[in-house]
């Protein structure tokens, strides 16, 4: 297996909705491990994620879990995710699907680069960007 870099996500108690709607966005195979699972099946937040990981058709893996109890939880900070490529039409329909419910910091359009940028926070806090780039000759 080669090595890889994949954003890992923090949620507040909905981390599996989270994972769902990202599935929803970019298809894929999600699995989800609960705390239950791996301990007290009985203990509160029992059914809550302790893991989850997508892995979708066009090679994207992301990551998350519902904060542990007795760790603080602050949504959004230190975390955006990028998503980077050339196939323009892909990237503009996950830009739509993360935006839908969100909020719009930087619209998608042509920036002084040359390339189309955009950044948005979905609607579980998550910062977001998206970079569509020229098709490479």
């Amino acid at each position: 297996m080669s090595s890889r870099l994949n954003p890992y996500i923090s949620f507040a108690d909905n981390a599996r909705q989270a994972m769902e709607f990202y599935q929803g966005v970019f298809g894929g195979t999600l699995n989800l491990s609960t705390f239950g699972e791996f301990g007290a099946p009985d203990a509160p937040g029992a059914d809550l994620i302790m893991h989850g990981m997508l892995e979708t058709p066009s090679g994207y893996t992301l990551m998350g879990a519902d904060t542990p109890p007795g760790m603080e939880h602050k949504p959004g900070e230190n975390i955006a995710v990028s998503l980077s490529g050339d196939d323009g039409d892909e990237l503009r329909g996950y830009w739509a699907k993360l935006c839908d419910g969100g909020t719009v910091s930087v619209p998608l359009e042509k920036q002084m680069w040359g390339d189309e940028f955009g950044m948005c926070t979905d609607k579980f806090g998550i910062g977001w960007m998206v970079n569509i780039g020229a098709p490479q000759a």
